[in-house]
């Protein structure tokens, strides 16, 4: 039996563009890989930073890297080389790398959303609650979930009959893009879709915002105007990729499908997938005292 081998379209509205395009993609991905090495980096180096929140934040830039570089050099190889085909195995590939970095995304921003409300609510308790070995134990338990249930759904979408040679209207496989072109009964992976939805995104969603409900709660209960000020900014970076994020993939998988959203579909994506991820270590550091005297210190140790 044949593999079946499929057509990427990727932008094909902004073709006269063909070429700002790449070069929009090409800088989209190095800002994004050089800018969560450099968090990775200086988190694993300077030693005021081995705190919880900031463990955390490593792991969010880690998986950052690897998601900008499972789909975004394919979308570039597209744009440059005009070559739109991806091979089955290729495509399954992209399938269980979004799936899983979808997923770690929310655990890590959950993980994260917990940590500022054990430090902001129950400050006494902090260090007791975040514990090295539980905030590993924490992190380890996202990238594991993830990498199961991305398995799983990697597993089950390689048993679906397709054409020989399939057009998929998005920039990369997109499980929702390729689940229309099967010839075969997709009804039960549709439903544990919304199950995961609800599971590993909404979910986490909630806790979020419960989290911080508490934490807003807290922080007006604090008399000072500068212990308002840095409470808050030690969350308002969290608070700004939450919004982004979550903002863009739940708005994008809870909204109907339909012929006119493809393009829609399209912008949201690149949102999440490489634009945020790009602007995390731009938010985290500029918005962020401890990470820019860590930058002062890696280049200027002289000064210290």
């Amino acid at each position: 039996m044949l593999k079946p081998k499929f057509y990427i379209v990727a932008f094909h509205y902004y073709e006269c563009w063909w070429y700002i395009l790449f070069v929009g993609v090409l800088l989209l991905f190095l800002i994004a890989i050089s800018g969560n090495i450099l968090i990775t980096l200086l988190i694993w180096l300077v030693p005021h930073l081995h705190t919880p929140m900031y463990f955390f934040l490593c792991n969010l830039s880690v998986q950052d890297i690897i998601h900008v570089s499972a789909i975004l050099p394919k979308l570039m190889s597209i744009i440059l080389t005009g070559n739109h085909n991806i091979s089955f195995p290729g495509c399954l590939t992209q399938v269980f790398m979004f799936v899983f970095c979808l997923n770690t995304d929310f655990l890590l921003l959950t993980s994260m959303a917990y940590d500022r409300y054990a430090a902001i609510c129950i400050p006494l308790r902090y260090f007791i609650i975040m514990k090295f070995e539980k905030c590993c134990l924490l992190a380890s338990a996202c990238w594991v979930i993830s990498v199961l249930n991305a398995a799983m759904h990697t597993c089950l979408m390689s048993q679906l009959p397709f054409c020989h040679t399939t057009t998929i209207n998005h920039f990369f496989c997109d499980v929702r893009a390729m689940l229309k072109l099967s010839l075969g009964d997709t009804t039960y992976i549709k439903a544990l879709m919304f199950a995961e939805g609800v599971l590993f995104c909404f979910i986490p969603f909630v806790l979020i915002i419960i989290s911080y409900i508490h934490i807003i709660s807290t922080i007006r209960k604090i008399h000072s105007t500068v212990g308002k000020f840095k409470s808050f900014s030690s969350c308002s970076s969290h608070i700004i990729t939450v919004i982004l994020f979550c903002g863009a993939s739940l708005g994008q998988y809870m909204k109907p499908e339909s012929e006119q959203s493809e393009e829609q579909d399209k912008m949201l994506s690149l949102l999440y997938i490489a634009i945020v991820p790009m602007l995390n270590p731009l938010v985290y550091s500029l918005r962020n005292k401890d990470v820019l005297q860590a930058l002062k210190k890696l280049f200027c140790p002289k000064l210290f």
